[in-house]
């Protein structure tokens, strides 16, 4: 089959006037469009339960779309972009609105390949994989591709149960469980980094590395988000995907090809030499806690729990840190830090790989006798860049060193990177899963962290609390392995 036969046609968004279209899927497909990245034939169709026309929808989208109309050839993709749509007002638990949804990718196809993109609650995946299935619009199986957003499940059994689901309907092949961070640049040089420079891979293990921080921080606090966030919690929103994931990339043995497949696997291996967390040890490997009020940026705002829609004795956590050991060859011993949380100083994704110290004294009885370990910073966002610290002599007649920064980044001053969800949809499109989870790596995920999940389950007398705008309660720091380990909060 050649790659133009294997494109889709149709494109649905369920939930197409919510805020992950509105904000991340309607901005990539035009840059998609302005790149001309779309086939000719691919039509795009709105599914809402709103009471819009088609008008209504293009009127809507051009609104969301003017600031990257900046000049008039922008105009003319803009134009053709909503040429696309097509706007159609359905209820997600209707069997009706899917056979009007049929009746609507029928007519003067040239292909049977659909998209369909679940940009809805994750408590609604199951009636719109049922629905599809009840309609025939999953048929013929290995054609259709279905996209899903995280959180994949709310535990290991609920996933479980979603997976069945989704096998008994659509082959794994078809299914895209989407990771944005997997999409963005720095994640994805990681694989160059380390299995493209032999500079870097052969210290790339327990002989080298102390530690490794993941840290992703958020500013923003839940954003009208409580009635998803506040059953959620940080665990299952962040540190089981997202960060999970980040963590198999740094610590993933080089597979034997750049094929999904492949790369996969060696992610799954990681998860499944995590050493379980005994039900005793939950305390010592992990801390949550919730912001209180506090100043960001200047601005007071306001405690958790004061959050519209929130529960006033709400105990969900909001910040998480834990601590994970890798047993296999590679990583016996090290320790593995991850940490997320909201209200913390500002937007902050970076991954720090903090080396040994020197095995030898050399320096002793000189000012380096106390000499700071070397990093290597791997930051996500808000700017995308690798940077190493090592130590250099400073010009005198004394063996005094300061510490520099080798800057590896990938981006030059003319080069803009990709947004992460312009890479994932066009895989979707174009068919490459690599950069998307498989079931059994969402499982092992849910695996790691479940013991964690059930102790704070049933331990919902108190939580911790950390000022907004402080990076964390300091109860995080008990996690640390030594006295000289701390967290690296900025580069």
């Amino acid at each position: 089959m050649s790659q133009s036969e294997n494109l889709p046609c149709s494109f649905v968004i369920f939930g197409a006037t919510g805020d992950l279209a509105t904000h991340k899927l309607l901005p990539a497909l035009f840059d998609l469009e302005n790149a001309g990245r779309l086939a000719d034939n691919l039509s795009l169709i709105a599914f809402s339960r709103r009471d819009w026309t088609t008008d209504d929808w293009l009127g809507h989208t051009r609104a969301i779309l003017q600031d990257k109309v900046s000049q008039p050839s922008h105009q003319m993709v803009l134009d053709r972009f909503l040429a696309r749509f097509h706007y159609l007002r359905g209820d997600l638990n209707d069997a009706e609105s899917y056979r009007t949804l049929a009746a609507d990718l029928a007519p003067g196809s040239t292909c049977s390949r659909t998209v369909f993109y679940l940009a809805i609650r994750p408590a609604d995946f199951v009636a719109v994989i049922k629905n599809l299935k009840e309609i025939g619009l999953n048929e013929p199986r290995g054609m259709n591709r279905v996209v899903i957003e995280k959180p994949f499940g709310e535990d290991l059994e609920s996933a479980q149960v979603l997976n069945r689901v989704l096998h008994q309907h659509f082959d794994e092949e078809q299914i895209y469980r989407i990771d944005h961070f997997l999409g963005k640049e720095t994640v994805q040089n990681l694989l160059v980094f380390r299995f493209a420079n032999t500079l870097i891979e052969p210290l790339w293990n327990r002989n080298f590395i102390d530690h490794v921080q993941i840290t992703v921080a958020e500013s923003i606090g839940i954003e009208k988000r409580a009635g998803y966030y506040d059953r959620a919690g940080a665990l299952r929103d962040m540190l089981q995907n997202h960060l999970m994931q980040l963590l198999t990339v740094v610590a993933m043995e080089p597979p034997p090809a750049l094929e999904a497949d492949a790369l996969r696997d060696e992610k799954v291996k990681v998860l499944r030499s995590i050493r379980p967390i005994a039900k005793r040890a939950v305390h010592a490997h992990a801390v949550r806690a919730q912001y209180t009020h506090g100043n960001i940026s200047g601005q007071t705002v306001a405690s958790y729990q004061q959050e519209e829609n929130v529960e006033p004795d709400s105990i969900t956590e909001t910040f998480v840190a834990a601590k994970f050991y890798i047993d296999n060859w590679r990583w016996r011993g090290v320790p593995f830090y991850l940490r997320t949380g909201k209200r913390m100083p500002k937007q902050n994704s970076m991954i720090a790989i903090r080396f040994r110290h020197p095995p030898q004294q050399l320096f002793r009885e000189t000012p380096l006798e106390s000499i700071t370990p070397n990093w290597v910073l791997l930051s996500i966002q808000p700017e995308e860049s690798m940077r190493m610290e090592i130590h250099v002599k400073q010009p005198g007649l004394d063996m005094n060193t300061r510490v520099m920064q080798m800057n590896a980044s990938f981006l030059r001053t003319d080069e803009q990177t990709l947004d992460a969800y312009e890479a994932l949809l066009l895989d979707v499109i174009e068919g490459d899963r690599s950069l998307f989870i498989r079931f059994d790596e969402a499982e092992w995920a849910w695996r790691v962290i479940d013991p964690i999940l059930k102790f704070w389950t049933v331990e919902r007398e108190y939580i911790p609390t950390y000022p907004a705008g402080s990076w964390g309660p300091a109860e995080a720091n008990r996690l640390f392995d030594s006295d000289d380990q701390i967290w690296r909060n900025e580069l």
